[in-house]
């Protein structure tokens, strides 16, 4: 159901009588359960609807005919509900969490809802046969789905879920119904790596094009992992073991559907792929290929830069993750030769927050961060700026991990001006360079 929060004017929804507290029950006979009912209809040239009257209580049918994608001209009250995990995966981050963070980073989301418009792994054992059926119908494509492993059996063990074995019968009806995929297996060592790691990357091969990757990413460990199931950080000789698996099965398939993770580059101590490897980076938010795309944006903004001499020197700092460190330092070695004037320096943040063995920036804490800058500072001297990640912060809100804001971060750090860059390599070079227009 949906209920009417706004009524355009001048909109079909206007002429045919439809008014703000309306409900919408059903489209052509359809229940309707949420906004994607609304957007697909929406792309057809009419449809019937069933309404109930926020006056009488009396229910209506009302055909419509529209031209194709013709807004009717409705909005909704939002429905914050949204389907929740029931699995208590063997390596799930949350459970690795510490305590008296905010509510909202404790929510297991697995909504296939959610998978569609924004683009978040959804195991789909909580998803009944209607459920995949309206997939279907709907066309809610691309899914991203976290599929771990095509044995069963095994998906049970780790997920442990009883449900969780349907995943062959699942991904298989969807390919049926022409759902594209993109999924993603969190590697548990000796568990679904190696040769489990092999057949289930041949089983969703099978599906390709439909299915258009695999991407390949390590379990995140925190400090907070007592009395969970014990899980082995990854080492160098691993991900050179996994790296070479991954190069040889994207070889047997003959398109790079395998798409390891970026930590097993930095772990095993090898150069990243060219950007030309992650074709559209539809895996990016998975840390897949962020640090080619980084650089590679980078490289062209520092060509398109030629040399160049800022307007007052100024000494920089940026700050980053242990894993990002040496990526970073080649390219701010080419920055500091490319722009006169610029002395910048990366400072690499171990995460007291989460523990040492997490080293993506991403989950950098503002507390952290700014400790390690005061550290630098005081035996180092003053700097002028400071520049972190745009990721380290919440979206649409300027707020860290730890619960810091931004704000309290820069008042922390004054004088030093705080820049973040939230633009890529691209940015990250205009900052240097003080072409960047939108400061901070």
């Amino acid at each position: 159901m949906l209920k009417i929060s706004k009524v355009k004017r001048n909109s079909i929804a206007k002429e045919i009588g439809l008014e703000v507290g309306d409900e919408i029950l059903s489209f052509d006979g359809l229940v309707c359960e949420d906004e994607l009912d609304y957007l697909y209809f929406t792309e057809t040239d009419g449809f019937t609807l069933q309404v109930k009257d926020h006056r009488s209580g009396e229910v209506v049918a009302i055909e419509i005919e529209k031209d194709e994608g013709e807004d009717i001209g409705v909005e909704f009250e939002k429905n914050t509900a949204i389907r929740t995990c029931h699995n208590r995966c063997l390596f799930c981050f949350v459970d690795q969490m510490p305590k008296g963070m905010r509510e909202s980073l404790y929510v297991k989301d697995d909504d296939y809802a959610m998978s569609f418009q924004c683009g978040n792994f959804v195991t789909l054992t909580n998803l009944s046969d209607e459920g995949l059926e309206r997939i279907i119908r709907l066309k809610l494509s691309p899914l991203y789905i976290s599929v771990h492993t095509m044995n069963g059996e095994l998906r049970v063990k780790l997920l442990r879920n009883r449900f969780a074995g349907k995943i062959q019968e699942q991904i298989k009806r969807l390919a049926q119904g022409g759902i594209e995929m993109h999924c993603q297996a969190v590697l548990v060592p000796n568990e679904n790596d190696g040769e489990e790691l092999a057949y289930t990357a041949r089983e969703l091969f099978q599906y390709y094009p439909l299915v258009k990757d695999l991407a390949c990413v390590p379990t995140g460990i925190t400090k907070y992992r007592d009395g969970l199931h014990p899980i082995p950080d990854i080492d160098k000789p691993y991900s050179e073991k996994l790296l070479a698996l991954v190069d040889e099965l994207n070889q047997e398939f003959g398109v790079n559907f395998l798409l390891p993770a970026d930590e097993y580059f930095v772990k095993a101590e090898r150069e990243i792929k060219d950007v030309a490897f992650y074709g559209a980076f539809e895996q990016i938010e998975n840390g897949i290929g962020l640090t080619a795309k980084f650089l590679w944006e980078a490289t062209e903004r520092l060509s398109e830069l030629g040399k160049c001499v800022l307007k007052k020197p100024k000494n920089v700092l940026l700050v980053c993750g242990v894993s990002a460190a040496k990526t970073n330092a080649r390219l701010v070695a080419e920055c500091n030769e490319t722009i006169s004037g610029l002395q910048a320096t990366i400072l690499p943040v171990k995460n007291k927050f989460f523990g040492e063995t997490v080293t993506c920036t991403g989950l950098l804490t503002g507390e952290d961060m700014a400790s390690a800058v005061e550290t630098y500072c005081k035996a180092n001297g003053a700097v002028d700026e400071v520049v972190i990640a745009g990721n380290t912060l919440r979206e649409f809100e300027d707020v860290f991990l730890c619960g810091m804001t931004l704000q309290s971060f820069e008042k922390r750090l004054a004088p030093i001006k705080v820049r973040v860059n939230r633009n890529g390599g691209r940015g990250f070079v205009e900052i240097l360079s003080d072409t960047d227009k939108k400061r901070r």
